[in-house]
C-alpha cells in the first residue's frame, strides 16, 4: 500500500501529551534545519525501508486487508469507516481553526456534533446525508499553512511515506487522539487495530495502480506523496514544479 497506516499505542494522561509536544518541537527544529536539502537526502536508507515495507505488504498486509474487504459485509465496513471518520472530522475542525478557515471549521464541527449526537456516536454518517461537506485538514497541513518547511522526505516501514513536518503532525495527533486515552489497554489496542484495517481497506486498490503506472515504484510513491501533500496545503492549487520533477 502506498501510504500504509500510521498506528501507535499511547497511554492516557497529561504527561503523554507533554512528551508529544516536546518531541514535536524537536522534530520541527530538525526539519527547519534541513530545509536547504532539496529532494530526498536520505534516499539510500529510504529505499531500504521501502523494500522492507513492500515485502511485508505483499506477504502479509495486502492479503489480510483483501480478506477483510472480501469477507466483511459492506455495511459493517461502512460503520467502522464512519466511526473513525468522525474522529477525523474532529481534528479537521481543530486544524481548520488553527489555519483561520471559519467555514471549514464550522462544517467539520457541525459534522462531529450531528454524527455524534444523532448518528450513534458517529457510527452513522448523517452529516453527509444532510449535505454538510467533509473537510480534510491535519496538523501537517496546518504547519505548511504556517510556513513551516516540510523537511526531508522519509519512508518508514508499515507507516509509509512522510516528511519531518507531517511526521510531527502525526505525533501530535497520536498522543492526543481520544483512542489513546482509553485506560483499558487491550480495548485500546483493538480499536487501533480496527483503525489500521479500515485505513488500509480504503486504499486497497492503490498498489495495483502503482504496479501499472510506475517503472520505479519508490520514485513514483515519493513524488505522488509530496505533490499530494503540497496540493492539500495549497487547498487545491497546484504546487510549483521543482527541478527534480
Amino acid at each position: 500500500m502506498i501510504a500504509g497506516v500510521r498506528t501507535v499505542t499511547v497511554r492516557a494522561g497529561g504527561r503523554a501529551a507533554a512528551r508529544a509536544l516536546a518531541l514535536a518541537a524537536a522534530v520541527l527544529l530538525a526539519g527547519c534545519a534541513t530545509t536547504s536539502m532539496r529532494g530526498d537526502p536520505f534516499e539510500p536508507a529510504n529505499r531500504v525501508a521501502f523494500d522492507v515495507h513492500e515485502a511485508i505488504d505483499g506477504a502479509v498486509i495486502r492479503p489480510a486487508i483483501q480478506a477483510y474487504v472480501d469477507y466483511t459485509p459492506e455495511p459493517v465496513r461502512r460503520v467502522v469507516s464512519n466511526f473513525f471518520g468522525n474522529i477525523d472530522d474532529l481534528y479537521s475542525a481543530i486544524n481548520s481553526a488553527l489555519q483561520g478557515k471559519p467555514d471549514d471549521f464550522g462544517n467539520s464541527l457541525g459534522r462531529v456534533m450531528v454524527n455524534t449526537g444523532f448518528g450513534l456516536g458517529g457510527l452513522i454518517d448523517i452529516a453527509s446525508e444532510a449535505g454538510i461537506p467533509k473537510v480534510d485538514e491535519d496538523f501537517g497541513q496546518t504547519f505548511g499553512v504556517w510556513g513551516i518547511p516540510q523537511g526531508p522526505y522519509l519512508f518508514v516501514p508499515l507507516f509509509g511515506p512522510s516528511t519531518f513536518r507531517d511526521g510531527t503532525g502525526f505525533l501530535i495527533r497520536a498522543f492526543t487522539t481520544p483512542t489513546g486515552f482509553i485506560p483499558d489497554v487491550p480495548v485500546r489496542n483493538v480499536i487501533w487495530g480496527m483503525a489500521w484495517v479500515n485505513e488500509n481497506a480504503l486504499i486497497v486498490g492503490t498498489s495495483k495502480l502503482v504496479d501499472q503506472a510506475a517503472l520505479d515504484r519508490y520514485t513514483f510513491v515519493r513524488r505522488a506523496y509530496l505533490q499530494r501533500r503540497e496540493y492539500q496545503v495549497r487547498d487545491g492549487k497546484p504546487a510549483p514544479e521543482t527541478e527534480d520533477e
